[in-house]
């Protein structure tokens, strides 16, 4: 999914506030941790990761693992943080602005 930039900086104010719901340590995107951002993609729609401080991490490489795996979007990545989005399919929550297309 592919966002506009005014719909990146909608997100980016929702997610401000947001605590991470998923840390991830050593095993990086093992199948257990992609079931578990996956399950929270689908509960929250827009959520915050966080990697910890003792890996070593290429945010762009990972960012792009991530949403291949799970179809999302990465709105952002700061750091050690990232705020990745994805709808739901039945009633989502969340409302974007249009796409001005």
């Amino acid at each position: 999914m592919i966002l506009t930039g005014k719909q990146n900086r909608h997100l980016r104010g929702l997610g401000h506030g947001l605590q991470p719901v998923v840390q991830i340590g050593k095993s990086l995107l093992s199948e257990s941790v992609v079931q578990q951002l996956d399950d929270a993609l689908d509960q929250h729609e827009l959520i915050k990761i966080k990697f910890g401080q003792d890996i070593e991490i290429d945010r762009k490489a990972t960012g792009a693992e991530i949403n291949a795996s799970l179809k999302c979007s990465t709105v952002q990545a700061i750091g050690r943080t990232m705020l990745l989005f994805r709808p739901r399919k039945k009633d989502p929550t969340i409302k974007l602005p249009p796409r001005g297309d």
